[in-house]
């Protein structure tokens, strides 16, 4: 049987997406809280607003109360029965579409994200009217593109005009003729400033020299905006528009700030085979996988299909449940499942620990598809890797999360919605931080006479009942304690990076300082197998995704040397367990839409196959004692390096224990 006709056996059609819809309302924060809290606690607000307000909707201009004087618009004199058709119109056309709210009917035609966000839209298509200064100029008006930490900063968070008058717009090229539906806008990601689009109309070319502006009817729609900067808001057309340019331009804006946004256009390309910059850019997957965002029940069905498929090599567990009470479900790929074999080395993949980085959950849900095809077909590779390793899967850490940035939808979520556990914890920082133990007992001098440097215990005060410890947490770490792990990758969003420890500074109050652990170049090694292998990471004409440009150093980063952060899944592996973990950051885009799961799945599947095969590097074997009996817990150390591992007591054979 051939790998084509596998593959039509695949019951891979599931349920479909639920398309949800973000909570938006009115509201300003606190201009110096943190973007993540910010925007936690604007969406609070708004939703007890929202309950107390009338519905606006996207109108026609002479009817749209936001108008001002500033904007420049003149007032439309009708007659009663004209009003009242041309809001009838309005109403009927826009399908009641709620101010802030984006809620569209299903009738609305909608076409998916051009690729400001996710980078297919590149710099030199973006253009403005004016800018504040370059680091605010109009390649920075992407959706959800973060800002630099400091008001000047080169990296600005959007694009803010050069002047505040109803005369400026952000204009992107789409290259060839689109069809264009749609909208989505956000206002300036910064801590020291609140600026943000209160209504704009929107206009397309064909030519960039004259211009049409987006009507319902005969008359030009002024479209309802941002009421604050973090929260993304989505309108619709009334109707498909054809152009080659689009254009957005502000009419009104907070009266406190300035004309800034950040931007999405949702637009569909008409074919065109001779267009030169599509064949550029286009990426085509040959693999027949499921592509889709899955909803946690979709999830496990989709990986009970798997196991139906592959009963042979795959085996479903849970390591515990959530704080909402939802499994937190694994797969576990191997020859021999459930059991752990001498010699063959454990490895790790773990996914959504932040809830709404989305995209790791679905390439560890593609990784499972592929290597259950792959291995029926006779792949010799992935026979290989199946056969000599115990492969473990696990892409949902934080299912809670997920499910509040899935019900707003890939575009509509943000920057942070769902990010935290349900009682507001970040889990994958949420370990304890044995770093500073064991510093200080180095400063002290009691290694090795009054400790170990490996194997560090857990705090008594972390392991009590009131401790502020996610029950996630507990149940990763119960895990990473149970199973003898030698490598592991956890999946992150956000960025194009590699990250390794240590994850914190070792000087008290630096934020940004070079930490290496003793096996500092086995994690180098580690982190550029996978970053080396991407399509994007290692890329120099890449643009960078916020603010930092990691090309310049091979796609890869010491965590600590990128920003500090204390009790992270890494460092707590590293120096509790056997195990070397790492965090790919394997997009710019948090939660791509569906359509761009082909591409992002290309870019990132012959890494995450070359890090697994990473585990059979260095030196394995079974430790005995002078009857040749197995010893387990015994200590192995190498010659130059402070860390030292232990061997494990999980081995097939009862008599014997291995690393």
């Amino acid at each position: 049987m051939t790998r084509q006709h596998l593959r039509l056996l695949t019951p891979l059609a599931l349920l479909g997406l639920l398309a949800g819809l973000a909570d938006l309302g009115h509201g300003s924060a606190s201009e110096d809280e943190d973007y993540y809290m910010q925007e936690l606690l604007t969406r609070e607000q708004y939703n007890q607003v929202q309950m107390l307000e009338k519905p606006l909707g996207s109108i026609p201009e002479h009817q749209n109360p936001a108008k001002t004087e500033r904007a420049g618009a003149k007032s439309v004199k009708t007659d009663n029965k004209k009003a009242e058709k041309n809001k009838k119109i309005a109403l009927k056309t826009a399908n009641s579409i709620s101010e802030g709210e984006g809620q569209y009917d299903a009738v609305k035609e909608e076409c998916p994200p051009m690729g400001l966000e996710t980078l297919k839209i590149d710099d030199f298509q973006l253009h403005a009217s004016s800018m504040k200064r370059y680091g605010l100029g109009a390649h920075r008006g992407r959706l959800n593109i973060q800002g630099g930490l400091y008001e000047d900063d080169l990296y600005g968070g959007g694009w803010c005009a050069g002047r505040d008058d109803p005369l400026q717009w952000l204009e992107v090229d789409a290259r060839r003729l689109t069809k264009f539906t749609g909208v989505i806008t956000q206002g300036r990601s910064s801590l020291w400033s609140s600026d943000w689009v209160t209504t704009y109309k929107v206009m397309v070319s064909n030519d960039s020299h004259t211009w049409m502006t987006v009507k319902n009817g005969s008359e030009e729609m002024i479209f309802s905006g941002n009421r604050e900067k973090e929260i993304p808001v989505r309108n619709v057309f009334p109707a498909p528009v054809v152009a080659r340019y689009i254009r957005i331009n502000p009419r009104s804006w907070f009266n406190k700030g300035n004309i800034c946004m950040r931007a999405e256009v949702l637009g569909c390309p008409l074919p065109d085979p001779n267009n030169y910059y599509h064949r550029r850019n286009e990426v085509i997957t040959s693999d027949n996988l499921d592509f889709r965002h899955h909803s946690y029940k979709d999830m496990r069905q989709l990986m009970k299909v798997v196991n139906e498929m592959c009963p042979n090599i795959t085996r479903i567990y849970n390591i515990g449940k959530s704080h909402s009470g939802l499994k937190l479900y694994a797969i576990e790929i191997s020859d021999n499942p459930g059991e752990h074999e001498v010699g063959e080395p454990e490895f790790r993949y773990t996914a959504g620990s932040h809830g709404n980085e989305v995209l790791g959950r679905e390439l560890l849900l593609l990784l499972m598809q592929f290597m259950c095809l792959e291995y029926l077909s006779g792949n010799q590779r992935i026979r290989h890797l199946v056969d000599e390793t115990r492969i473990h899967l696990l892409p949902s850490v934080n299912p809670d999360g997920y499910d509040r940035a899935f019900e707003a939808g890939s575009e509509l979520s943000g920057w942070s919605l769902g990010r935290w556990s349900n009682d507001g914890i970040d889990i994958h920082h949420n370990f304890p931080d044995l770093n500073s133990i064991l510093w200080e007992a180095e400063a002290k001098k009691w290694i090795p006479r009054k400790m170990f440097n490996h194997h560090v215990s857990i705090p008594d005060w972390y392991q009590a009942k009131n401790a502020s410890v996610a029950v996630e947490t507990r149940a990763l770490i119960a895990w990473m304690e149970k199973i003898p792990f030698v490598l592991g990758g956890n999946l992150q969003g956000g960025e194009l990076v590699v990250t390794f420890p240590y994850d914190k500074t070792r000087s008290q109050g630096v934020t940004r300082e070079q930490t290496p652990t003793p096996d500092d170049h086995v994690f180098r090694w580690l982190a550029f197998s996978y970053a080396s292998t991407h399509r994007l990471m290692t890329d120099a004409s890449q643009r960078v995704c916020h603010t930092e440009d990691f090309a310049k150093e091979d796609g890869t980063i010491n965590g600590a040397s990128w920003h500090t952060a204390a009790g992270s899944m890494n460092d707590f592996s590293y120096l509790h367990t056997n195990c070397f973990e790492l965090s790919m950051y394997v997009g710019c885009d948090k939660f791509p839409h569906e359509s761009e799961l082909p591409e992002e799945w290309e870019n990132n599947r012959e890494s995450l196959l070359v890090f697994m095969e990473q585990v059979h590097r260095g030196i394995k074997g079974v430790v005995k004692d002078i009857q040749g009996r197995g010893m387990a817990n015994a200590t192995i150390s190498v010659e130059g390096i402070g860390h030292d591992i232990s061997t494990g007591d999980l081995c097939k054979n009862p008599k014997c224990f291995c690393t």
